[in-house]
């Protein structure tokens, strides 16, 4: 008997399987196959392969019977085991140029060197058939949402997620041959409004419902059938940095999880609860952060130019410590995963594997470019729609007041006192180790 759980699952499936083996069934359980076997996808962070380590550990204690009925003591040729394949990448592990400990410090030089050097692996072709399904009564339901007392949110200007492959290639599809948005990807991907300025596969991809390796092959039949440009390319140049960040948490470990990130930059961040709840809750007093903030909390996702925007603001001009973001991104992302996550919170803090250490996103220069007419930060703060357009994004009096000072591009609506102090106290490196355990330092 082989159980198989679906690519690209994280730690909360595992959670679910060790409570499936060690609660529901109350190891030692009896299952009637002389071998049961468990696949899942390999991981790649400490979290992720305690849990793994724990779900091989319970599997160990299901007992097998025989087709006679005859109980079988686990051994080493018939015990349950758990086979971990690797998976989520769209360059193999093992068809690299380098092994994970000499990756590159670079992105530049990884993509060069795989790029020249390493090959996509096709897709496996999908079974025609797998079998009839197990023969169970009584296969449970998933909960309404209205059970777990959440409201189903009413976004018109956004996509609407829905789970699963048959959704995710339906995605594909849609993006690449019915919309034909793929030839112009790199034009419209630092869009922030509506559905379609960017793939948004990510969430597929995080789910494993996605592969990325499907994901190329399509581009390179859209760059052979319709066109190839910078933006074709622009789809797989993304895909490589994300291929960068799962192996890169292999090569740096908990480094990535540590304030000073892989380089050990010593900086004295605040964790000032009263800034991070402004900023977390979008009520900073900047309609730009508190727009995007707000469509994160909304709808668990956000653009990549909002991500990049939000994350300076916390750094930069709150100077919170970057993990507390990185911690509350993790909570609501749909598309969240830990070697992406973190790793781009490293990259944007300046303490992980970027040239320039001081990246700043300026509030006022991103609003201009990428909201000129305030489109974006009307959507999600109605009470700005009754503004002209050039007021939106600084409206002064008409809005909240401005936590802190902006620290380069100040306008005359900015408010130059804080809420409070931005120095790191003990006691708030205390709160933020025993939130996140030993991954922190």
């Amino acid at each position: 008997m082989r159980l198989c759980l679906w690519p690209g699952f994280h730690r909360r499936l595992f959670c679910l399987c060790i409570v499936l083996i060690r609660g529901f069934f109350r190891p030692p359980v009896t299952l009637v196959s002389l071998k049961l076997e468990v696949y899942a996808q390999k991981e790649t962070c400490s979290e992720e392969l305690n849990v793994e380590r724990l779900v091989s550990k319970s599997l160990q204690k299901v007992v097998l019977s025989s087709s006679i009925g005859q109980s079988v003591k686990p051994n080493s040729t018939n015990s349950t085991k758990l086979e971990l394949i690797w998976g989520s990448s769209m360059y193999h592990i093992d068809d690299l140029p380098f092994s994970c400990n000499s990756l590159p410090d670079v992105y530049t030089q990884f993509r060069k060197s795989v790029e020249s050097k390493s090959k996509v692996r096709s897709c496996i072709k999908i079974p025609t058939s797998l079998g009839p399904a197990p023969s169970i009564k009584d296969w449970g339901c998933i909960p309404e949402i209205t059970v777990l007392g959440l409201e189903k949110a009413k976004v018109s200007k956004g996509l609407a997620f829905v789970g699963g492959e048959s959704a995710a290639v339906s995605r594909v599809c849609e993006y690449f041959w019915t919309k034909n948005l793929l030839r112009t990807y790199k034009e419209t991907r630092n869009g922030m409004l509506g559905p379609d300025y960017s793939t948004k596969f990510s969430p597929w991809l995080a789910s494993g419902s996605l592969s990325p390796r499907f994901i190329y092959e399509e581009v390179k039949r859209f760059e052979r059938e319709r066109e190839s440009n910078d933006s074709t390319y622009w789809v797989l140049f993304e895909l490589i940095w994300r291929d960068y960040f799962r192996f890169l948490s292999i090569k740096q470990g908990n480094s990535i999880f540590h304030a000073g990130g892989p380089r050990k930059v010593e900086a004295n961040w605040s964790q000032n609860p009263t800034l991070f709840d402004a900023w977390r809750n979008g009520q900073t007093g900047y309609p730009l952060i508190d727009a995007n903030m707000k469509e994160l909390l909304t709808t668990g996702f956000m653009s990549n130019r909002g991500r990049q925007i939000v994350c300076s603001f916390l750094v930069r001009d709150m100077n919170i410590d970057w993990r507390m973001g990185a911690e509350w991104f993790e909570t609501c992302l749909l598309d969240y995963d830990p070697c992406s996550n973190y790793g781009n919170w490293t990259y944007g803090a300046g303490v992980g594997n970027d040239p320039r250490e001081d990246r700043y996103f300026s509030i006022p220069k991103q609003a201009q470019n990428y909201d000129p007419e305030g489109e974006f930060v009307a959507y999600w703060l109605p009470q700005l729609r009754v503004l002209p357009k050039e007021k939106r994004h600084f409206p002064g009096l008409l809005y909240i007041k401005p936590v802190v000072a902006l620290k380069f591009g100040n306008t005359k609506t900015t408010n130059n006192k804080t809420m409070g102090s931005g120095t790191r106290t003990t006691a708030d490196e205390n709160r933020w180790k025993g939130r996140k355990g030993n991954r922190t330092q």
